[in-house]
């Protein structure tokens, strides 16, 4: 009886409830390419994606799931019709190129600011400013100190997700992937230094990792088994809130109860800093660390190269990994990486914001076609 082939970032996978061609992911990140009152994504963004759909999967950038969800400018939201409409032009020219793409469902919390809310406080765990910067209309701004969220807001709040998600299988999306990562609203939640709160929500890691599960929830209930995704980073510090000596308990508590859940992937962000001597040392692998745990399909993600997400992949220390800044200036990443072929560099200046410049207008490779390479 053969055996079984050795996997490669080129070799197909089942992720969740759909077949990826290859297990190249492009991470969610932030261009800010909105610039209309509405934040809808317009042709530059079906253009951008377009380019990009040779990728396994494609994660849209972080969306809002509501007007109270935002907390960067020029980012497209999931909550209008209008929002909706610019997404399915997305959404179909990346299934005309044979491509899959998820959303990811965002929301700001104590990092936006009161230039988005008309002066009112942005919405966070705990009153605790987490000093940090909001890149609003009028430029970056210090955040200020936030309100603490009712119960009554929190539930909302989910159900914002909710609806968010039903919006994304109505714009054509193939799945949907929760931000709970970096300095948003969740990973607020699950750090036990910017979530103060003594109710159901707060003071131990079943509670801090509460509104978590009650999101995936509702968002499974509208798109059911496989499609449903989660994206975690425990090391990573909020401005002055590092992780905490709960961050570990936190965390395992969070990805055990996903065992439970019928997801369609976790993505890890590793490590990429001596974690020696902090609360996290213990999660300095960081793949390896939730691989244990984790039962389901893993994506790993933070500064991987050709060679490092290869032997990720053929090792099965994951199974798919995703890029972010490589897939800027280079559209073709897949190509390039398969071949071996040299990168772009990409204009940081155009990151996140401007038109086309930065955006759509980064070439293909050059590659001797007529070598059989």
């Amino acid at each position: 009886m053969p055996s079984p082939a050795i996997p490669s970032l080129f070799t197909p996978v089942r992720f969740g409830a759909i077949e990826l061609r290859n297990r190249i992911v492009m991470a969610s990140m932030t261009r800010g390419r909105s610039s209309n009152a509405g934040l809808v994504p317009t042709p530059l963004h079906v253009e951008y994606y377009r380019q990009r759909a040779s990728a396994g999967l494609l994660m849209s950038e972080a969306v809002w799931v509501s007007q109270r969800a935002i907390g960067f400018v020029n980012v497209p939201g999931l909550f209008t019709s209008e929002q909706l409409a610019g997404w399915r032009a997305v959404t179909d020219a990346v299934h005309a190129e044979g491509g899959r793409i998820f959303a990811q469902l965002a929301h700001s919390g104590a990092v936006s600011h009161p230039d988005f809310f008309d002066g009112d406080l942005p919405l966070a765990p705990s009153a605790i400013n987490p000093g940090l910067r909001s890149f609003t209309p009028g430029g970056f701004k210090d955040t200020v100190t936030p309100r603490a969220m009712s119960t009554e807001e929190i539930h909302a709040t989910v159900d914002d997700y909710r609806i968010a998600a039903r919006n994304a299988k109505l714009a054509g999306f193939d799945g949907v992937e929760l931000h709970c990562a970096t300095t948003y609203l969740l990973p607020e939640f699950l750090n036990s230094a910017l979530n103060r709160r003594t109710d159901a929500y707060g003071g131990n890691a079943a509670n801090r990792a509460r509104i978590v599960f009650q999101v995936l929830e509702a968002m499974i209930a509208e798109w059911g088994p496989g499609r449903v995704g989660i994206k975690l980073a425990p090391t990573f510090a909020m401005g002055g809130f590092g992780p905490t000596h709960e961050t570990p308990s936190t965390y395992d508590y969070l990805v055990d109860g996903l065992n439970g859940l019928s997801l369609s992937h976790l993505q890890i962000v590793r490590a990429r800093e001596n974690l020696h001597g902090t609360p996290v040392a213990a999660l300095q692998d960081t793949v390896a660390y939730y691989r244990a745990r984790f039962r389901g399909t893993l994506v790993a993600n933070g500064g991987f190269d050709r060679n490092v997400a290869d032997a990720a992949v053929r090792s099965e220390a994951a199974d798919l990994v995703s890029f972010a800044t490589p897939f800027i200036g280079n559209p073709d990443l897949v190509e390039r990486l398969r071949h071996e072929l040299p990168l772009s560099p990409s204009d940081s200046k155009t990151y996140y914001q401007g038109g086309a410049r930065g955006y759509i207008d980064y070439p293909l490779a050059e590659r001797d076609r007529s070598a059989g390479t």
